[in-house]
């Protein structure tokens, strides 16, 4: 795998409202993972040891709660992003082993070919 320490981290934010309160927590997680679909097609991958953040708020006037969600990623490129779960610390976490080896080693014979 190659080395990914100094890259940088982007914050991808999502700002939102909630009107039933017993929503939240399936919200929450659904919200997480649609952002992560996102991140992914921009070529982002989620950072596994950068917990979401979630902050919520009670508007009293409106009868409502206000959210912002926030996740972090690096950017690792889009094919890469579809075979990678995330990274953990300095370790990119795959989807499946086999299924990366075959792209890196579809990477590998393309450039061979040039």
């Amino acid at each position: 795998m190659e080395n990914i320490y100094h890259r940088p981290i982007k914050n991808f934010t999502f700002d939102g409202i909630i009107k039933n309160d017993a929503a939240i927590g399936r919200l929450r997680l659904e919200l997480v993972r649609l952002k992560g679909l996102e991140m992914c097609e921009l070529g982002y991958v989620p950072r596994l040891d950068i917990d979401p953040q979630f902050t919520i708020k009670y508007n009293n006037e409106k009868d409502y709660y206000e959210f912002t969600l926030t996740v972090y990623g690096t950017y690792i490129g889009k094919n890469k992003a579809l075979w990678i779960i995330g990274i953990d610390g300095t370790q990119m976490v795959p989807t499946q082993k086999s299924k990366l080896s075959e792209l890196s080693q579809g990477q590998a014979s393309q450039s061979n070919r040039k």
